[in-house]
């Protein structure tokens, strides 16, 4: 059994102005986590989040003054031993929103006020692959970025190979990918979609040349995708087998899969369609963002 202990900066509850899913989120791929307070012994606790493999359920609950609460169970389990995902813990004014992959999985109200939240503890039988903290308030105010990830089992290192951003960046954003995008790489390209957006773009390039050329089309309610090669672009996809997955003003997140002949492409953990090699994809060194969103999260 191992425990991490993490403390990020004082995590406020949600401003009439902002958006949680944006704002507020907490990401993790681990197994069992509490937000613990830890302000006098025994710990107060005002989130316990407990996978149970044995009794096939997740187990919610708070405790108070030595005193465990009233349980919420879910029976639906979606985790499998041994198979890797993504925990995001959204925080907002009056509850804990867990999603898994992206999608909802359960909500948990606030019964310990947020102000007194400071410490996130984990523990249990796990592999730490990374945590972040996005939209976090320091004491001066500004966004606090927040990174780990496990250098060796049992131990949190900040990663140096992993770049994170989680306050509003001006577009165009650009970053380069180190060593190239090859398989079992992956970048993440979170934000929101602006009310009135007409299109946006996520390009993976080599030099001149883009690799990879996503382009959300609100216009048209379509998704291109393309290659940019000695200045001349290629023939467009837009094949979407469940139709257009982003909408205007609401939150998104894109993750781009390298694999060994294609890539994959997944928005808000839904699959949506690969995209063949159309050049090598270990020569790609950049990553461009640019168009009618706010971007608030790049993982590359």
């Amino acid at each position: 059994t191992q425990t991490h202990i993490l403390h990020p900066s004082h995590i406020e509850p949600e401003t009439p102005d902002t958006t949680p899913t944006l704002q507020y989120t907490l990401f993790f791929n681990l197994f069992v986590l509490v937000f613990i307070i830890l302000y006098h012994l025994p710990d107060d606790i005002a989130f316990h989040f407990n996978v149970r493999f044995d009794q096939n359920c997740i187990v919610c609950n708070s405790r108070e003054k030595s005193s465990w609460q009233q349980e919420e169970r879910k029976y639906d389990m979606v985790f499998c031993t041994g198979l890797p995902f993504e925990i995001q813990f959204v925080v907002n004014s009056s509850s804990y929103e867990v999603l898994v992959d992206g999608k909802l999985y359960l909500e948990f109200r606030h019964r310990i006020p947020l102000c007194r939240v400071d410490t996130i503890r984990i523990s249990g039988e796990l592999d730490v692959e990374s945590i972040s903290f996005r939209g976090i308030l320091a004491q001066h105010g500004n966004p606090v970025t927040q990174s780990f990830t496990r250098a060796k089992r049992g131990k949190i290192q900040i990663n140096s190979n992993i770049v994170c951003v989680f306050s509003p960046q001006p577009l165009p954003y650009r970053t380069t990918i180190c060593g190239g995008f090859s398989p079992s790489k992956s970048i993440m390209v979170s934000g929101s979609v602006s009310p009135c957006a007409q299109r946006f773009e996520i390009n993976l390039k080599v030099g001149n040349c883009i690799a990879l050329h996503i382009n959300p089309r609100f216009d048209q309610n379509a998704i291109v995708r393309n290659s940019l090669l000695n200045t001349c672009w290629g023939s467009e996809e837009r094949h979407l087998p469940c139709g257009m997955p982003l909408m205007r003003g609401h939150p998104f997140t894109i993750r781009i899969q390298c694999e060994a002949h294609c890539f994959k492409v997944a928005v808000n953990g839904n699959h949506q369609f690969d995209y063949n090699h159309r050049i090598c994809n270990r020569l790609i060194n950049l990553l461009e963002v640019d168009g009618d969103i706010t971007l608030t999260n790049v993982q590359a």
